[in-house]
């Protein structure tokens, strides 16, 4: 919204997660939306991911650096057209990073970033509570908002159930969770549709969310 009663400001949802208001200016929204919608295309686009259990990802997804699949990763789409998975941009890199040392600190820097994980929900789309611990390494994770609001559902480290705070994310903002709440589950049990700001031309979320592998450059 461009005018409120009361400004949004950042807040420690937990020790380690803090989200960022309107982080990503105009510009960068649309830097980053046209980057998607590239990184969509075939081959290696956006795809639907299906789970072990023959259950179907309500978001659909694409992925950049390294290919995300139940429960691991690759450097082909191996659960869908088997291309080489699309190359991990250093800008979006260097945004990551500069992400991570507004939201927690200078000490905070993290190693470079080389994954992209773009997922995209329509009005229907949800996200159902996970951890993001198919990686090794324990880097703070960058999450970006693009387009419609969502309610995104930040939890614990043990339990899919409660203790867990519901936050608001809106086209533009930052979360960063790392620390001690690097591996706390997390979702998206709702999108608003319509919310996306007009001047941005995108119907539907878009969240970019950027992680550390901690794999070999030369592993499969």
């Amino acid at each position: 919204m461009d005018a409120e009663l009361f400004p949004r400001e950042r807040a420690e949802v937990a020790p380690g997660a803090v989200h960022v208001p309107d982080w990503l200016d105009r510009d960068r929204q649309r830097t980053l939306l046209d980057a998607c919608r590239a990184w969509a295309r075939p081959p290696a686009g956006l795809r639907t991911v299906r789970t072990p259990g023959g259950g179907t990802m309500t978001a659909r997804q694409v992925c950049l650096g390294w290919h995300w699949y139940p429960y691991a990763y690759a450097r082909t789409v191996v659960d869908g057209d088997g291309a080489p998975v699309k190359p991990f941009p250093a800008w979006l890199g260097e945004l990551g990073r500069q992400a991570v040392t507004d939201a927690l600190g200078p000490g905070a820097e993290p190693p470079p970033y080389d994954i992209a994980l773009i997922n995209f929900y329509d009005a229907d789309a949800r996200m159902g509570m996970h951890r993001d611990a198919d990686e090794k390494a324990d880097a703070p994770v960058v999450s970006f908002s693009l387009g419609d609001t969502c309610l995104f559902r930040f939890g614990n480290t043990e339990t899919r159930a409660r203790p867990y705070t519901d936050v608001e994310l809106r086209s533009g903002d930052l979360f960063v969770f790392g620390g001690p709440s690097r591996f706390a589950y997390h979702g998206v049990p709702r999108v608003l549709p319509g919310s996306a700001p007009p001047w941005l031309g995108l119907t539907g979320r878009l969240n970019i969310t950027l992680r550390v592998s901690g794999l070999r450059a030369d592993a499969t």
